[in-house]
């Protein structure tokens, strides 16, 4: 990771600002202390930020770019986890709140700028105000809620099914990664989202020819 320049450094305060002030009615003293909390970063692609089976210790805030988290397998099989755009915060906070071994690797999928934390995060946060205590519970139930839906997708859904889910998650992201990302996310081949692709494509095109 390396160090942004100092406009760099301003915008992705200023990004950080504007999320927070469309989800909390926050004090300008409460947004500086907030931006104390965080270190701006720049990712270039590919770099890893979290390795599987080592000590986690940072997470990210995504203000430009694209970060995933991932488990690779015995066979050295990689399985997406989750896909991190902008305005998305990605972790293992488990792993950084008990200091035990990442259960999975984070990197960077595109040139991406981040706001880094570590893991005193999560409890200075708290002192900012009752208001975050709250936005951390929501960030918590939503990173479960998320996981549960996506178990429950990969073990009973099909492909073309979970390949909509995609879309409606990750609306941004169809164009941006590369094929293999996103099939790795769904667990099947390239060449099956390929298919399910071109017949999506035709069952539109079908569509509004009627």
């Amino acid at each position: 990771m390396s160090s942004p320049t100092t406009n760099q450094h301003l915008l992705m305060h200023q990004a950080l600002r504007a999320y927070f002030q469309d989800k909390l009615p926050l004090s300008e003293a409460q947004l500086e202390e907030l931006g104390h909390l965080l270190t701006p970063r720049h990712l270039k692609k590919h770099e890893v930020v979290v390795r599987q089976g080592e000590a986690s210790r940072v997470g990210a805030f995504v203000v430009r770019g694209c970060l995933r988290s991932y488990v690779t397998d015995a066979r050295q099989k990689e399985h997406i986890l989750q896909f991190a755009p902008e305005n998305w915060w990605i972790s293992d906070q488990q792993g950084m709140i008990r200091q035990t071994p990442a259960l999975f690797s984070i990197d960077a999928l595109e040139d991406s700028e981040v706001l880094v934390f570590g893991a005193s995060f999560f409890q200075r946060v708290q002192q900012l105000g009752p208001e975050f205590q709250a936005f951390l519970y929501e960030l918590l139930h939503n990173s479960m809620s998320a996981m549960r839906r996506r178990l429950i997708g990969v073990l009973s859904a099909m492909a073309e099914e979970r390949y909509l889910d995609f879309l409606q998650l990750y609306p941004t992201l169809a164009r941006r990664l590369p094929q293999r990302q996103i099939a790795a996310y769904l667990g099947i081949t390239p060449e099956s989202l390929s298919r399910i692709r071109g017949e999506l494509a035709r069952g539109e095109e079908e569509s509004q020819e009627k």
